[in-house]
């Protein structure tokens, strides 16, 4: 299965039909260029293991691969990439914040030395063989986000990755509509696009917003405060540093993943807190009410910062009644039941805990857009196909019929393992190509 010069073709791997496990191709004239690697986690079996695409398909076609290009540094998008490739063997491009996750991973793979990655910049443009790929700047629940153009003698596509429009990120720049509207003026073949809020009425919150009832939540705690929250989110972590602050505690971070992201923010130059956290060591000298914990474990994960805290055996801290612990995140499904127990936990010990969708106004905000920015997207692209991605059947579904009901003359809806071709006369081959998925051991 070669492209020729007369096809471009829109290949999904992993991520089209399910939420995670990211993993694209683009295929013109002899060539293919990979967007994302990323994992997911297996919701039928107990304990969620750890799963990725399977890429049997373009290992063995790795000779006509230019290259990966990574979106941004969620796990994912991110998290399978030093299982992939030692059978791809690809050069890597990705920025500087994601280059240090990325670089994490690879190094505790043996592969840090063998891997070729290449940090590139909002703006950059590359060259990859029959493709021309240029980075645009994205605002998301991570640092550094990045969309995609790209570009072939066929027409140009735009992938957006995952994204939102949030006028105060916290840590980057706010989104440009200017921007937008320019790649929108330059005509755009294809949009390959988020779908994860795709049912969601309205706009998603800003981080900007949050920050006003976190601190609220938090000055009304008598005892210890630990919030749960995505490590990968730094502007959340900012966000919380100054609310410590405001609220006269002292922030900690618990958890290798918070420690991990937190890192990374600081090697890419994004840490822009007025101050850093403490050493989770120090907590258990502190005053109950001078304590406000970070912690991992927003979504119950075995073995996570507020998994040992809700079981008693946390080396840095205890939890006694009176203390409260805030999820200032959102349930990813699937995840319902393992939070339930740790839920139930939490309140025998006799500690109040509060989420996020029994509150108003908001203590977390989604990193992906709600309608009315998909509405905004679609009318400063204006591409000729709507290709939703990055979402479950029914998210894809809604994102089809909102690109219809707004003139988009073609959708494109399709899952993993089809063929879209994009050039000439847009079409779908179902299941072109066998997909699955590996187990990964962690």
């Amino acid at each position: 299965m070669i492209p020729t010069n007369n096809d471009l073709w829109f290949l999904p791997l992993g991520g089209c039909g399910e939420i995670g496990m990211n993993m694209s191709l683009y295929g013109h004239d002899g060539e293919w260029l990979m967007v994302d690697c990323g994992i997911g986690f297996d919701r039928e079996v107990a304990g969620k293991r750890v799963i990725t695409a399977n890429s049997d398909f373009i290992a063995a076609r790795r000779e006509r691969l230019r290259g990966l290009l990574i979106t941004h540094a969620h796990e994912d998008h991110v998290g399978a990439v030093a299982e992939h490739w030692p059978e791809l063997r690809c050069p890597v491009y990705c920025t500087r914040f994601t280059e240090a996750i990325l670089s994490r991973k690879l190094a505790e793979a043996g592969l840090l030395e063998r891997v070729p990655i290449h940090v590139v910049n909002a703006g950059s443009q590359i060259t990859l063989g029959n493709f021309e790929a240029e980075w645009v700047a994205m605002t998301h629940s991570t640092p550094e986000s990045q969309g995609l153009v790209i570009s072939t003698p066929l027409g140009s596509v735009f992938h957006t990755g995952d994204w939102k429009l949030d006028p105060d990120p916290i840590v980057g720049p706010a989104y440009n509509a200017a921007t937008y509207q320019r790649i929108g003026k330059r005509g755009i073949l294809a949009m390959v696009c988020d779908s994860t809020n795709a049912t969601v009425p309205g706009h998603s919150p800003s981080e900007g917003e949050l920050f006003r009832e976190l601190l609220t939540k938090v000055e009304a705690a008598t005892g210890r405060v630990v919030v749960a929250c995505f490590g990968s989110n730094v502007a959340r972590l900012v966000t919380l540093v100054h609310i410590a602050m405001a609220a006269g505690r002292y922030p900690a971070l618990l958890g290798r993943s918070l420690g991990n992201y937190y890192r990374a923010a600081r090697a890419a130059d994004l840490w822009n807190a007025q101050r850093e956290p403490v050493p989770a060591a120090h907590l258990g000298y502190l005053p109950a009410n001078e304590v406000l914990a970070i912690a991992t474990g927003s979504q119950g994960e075995l073995g996570s910062a507020l998994y040992r805290l809700a079981n008693g055996n946390h080396p840095d801290l205890d939890l006694t009644p009176g203390d409260t612990v805030i999820f200032s995140s959102r349930v990813i499904p699937g995840n319902e039941r393992e939070l339930a127990v740790l839920d139930a936990k939490l309140t025998a010990m006799g500690v109040t805990v509060i989420h996020e969708q029994d509150n108003e106004p908001p203590i977390h905000a989604s990193g992906h857009p709600a309608r009315d920015e998909l509405k905004a997207m679609y009318q400063w692209i204006n591409p000729s196909i709507a290709l939703p991605v990055h979402g479950e059947p029914h998210h894809l579904d809604a994102h089809a019929a909102l690109a219809k009901q707004l003139g988009v003359p073609v959708q494109l809806n399709g899952r993993n393992g089809d063929l879209y071709q994009l050039a000439g006369k847009p079409s779908i081959k179902r299941g072109a190509v066998n997909t699955g998925r590996w187990e990964l051991r962690r």
